[in-house]
């Protein structure tokens, strides 16, 4: 068993952290980290758990400690739910001390030497922390995952991307309350309503998504045009999708590729990835947060009403995925399993 750090340990994210790594077959928790005012305490009596499951036993009992490599000790990961505006010199910190640091914060996720990884999509990226610490001089090394909506986008886009090419996309996002974290938005304001905007939402899912799809250091070329959308659903970010093709792409076809993707988490039979990271629902309902968001553990993202889109001459479906599990922490975990397996832990 690996020991592993969580650095912001008590919000939204870090709590999630915390529930998908216990029972780990991998993984064990050994410290968390949070601000100043939390260290000293013990997780179970300072931690407000807002999470349906009840907190994990094995972390109750351990006190929080500082955000600092020294305060945290020995451990062999580190997974950062911190907030973006704080994350980046900590990270480094933790990075030059050895330590490989799997961050879901954004801080770093444009650094031309650090991977925005989405494993199933993008496993080929992960080569370039060779060139990070060689850079940096430092030991340990950065993997970022990617925005909530960027993870499910992407994670739908690559079977396709793969057969037919991509010219342009345009999303429009649905995204669940959750992805605001705690306390989040206010209930008078999206209550009954659906709020148009989203601070850096857009931008993100541009830049990451052309990151992701592209080569090392070399962006995707298709254009993305994106609208994000907070509406009143717990967990659960529903996109709507449009593509223009660069070959001929049938529906039928887009349907087959999608069903049938895997990738290297896979094939390695890593703990955290679901045997079909794509699934495909042929009813015209579907998907729905309700329904489909645990779909594969909460790891796989749900497709559906793939169809032709005259407009763009492509085709054009519905996609969910579970911001907080796929979109979030567990995408961080994914990434951590791959780089075990693979030798750089």
């Amino acid at each position: 068993m690996l020991k592993v750090g969580v650095l912001g340990a008590t919000g939204m994210v870090g709590q999630k952290f915390i529930e998908m790594l216990d029972g780990h077959p991998w993984f064990t928790i050994e410290a968390v980290a949070a601000s100043e005012r939390s260290q000293g305490v013990k997780y179970g009596d300072l931690a407000k758990w807002r999470l349906s499951t009840p907190i994990p036993e094995s972390v109750k009992d351990i006190k929080i400690c500082p955000v600092t490599p020294e305060a945290v000790g020995q451990v062999d990961v580190i997974y950062s739910a911190l907030p973006s505006d704080e994350a980046g010199p900590v990270e480094e910190e933790f990075a030059k001390k050895g330590y490989m640091v799997f961050s879901n914060a954004s801080a770093h996720r444009m650094d031309d030497d650090v991977p925005v990884l989405n494993a199933e999509v993008n496993w080929k990226h992960s080569k370039i922390i060779d060139e990070q610490r060689k850079r940096r001089d430092w030991s340990g090394a950065i993997v970022t995952n990617p925005n909530c909506t960027t993870a499910v986008l992407t994670l739908s886009l690559k079977p396709i991307q793969d057969e037919f090419g991509i010219k342009r996309i345009i999303v429009s996002t649905m995204q669940a309350i959750s992805g605001a974290g705690y306390p989040g938005v206010a209930s008078l304001d999206i209550t009954d309503n659906v709020i148009p905007f989203i601070k850096n939402e857009e931008e993100k899912l541009v830049i990451e998504t052309q990151k992701i799809l592209g080569e090392l250091k070399k962006p995707a070329e298709f254009k993305i045009s994106a609208s994000c959308n907070r509406v009143n659903t717990t967990d659960g970010h529903v996109e709507t999708v449009f593509i223009e093709t660069e070959k001929k792409a049938d529906t039928k076809t887009v349907a087959e590729v999608m069903a049938k993707f895997q990738s290297e988490p896979q094939r390695l039979d890593l703990p955290t990835a679901p045997k079909q990271p794509i699934v495909v629902r042929y009813e015209d309902d579907r998907p729905q947060p309700k329904l489909d968001r645990m779909e594969g553990n909460g790891m796989a993202v749900v497709v559906g009403r793939i169809r032709k889109d005259a407009a763009l001459e492509g085709i054009k479906y519905t996609v969910l995925g579970h911001n907080t599990m796929r979109g979030a922490a567990g995408c961080s975990i994914l990434n951590s399993e791959y780089f075990k397996s693979t030798g750089y832990i």
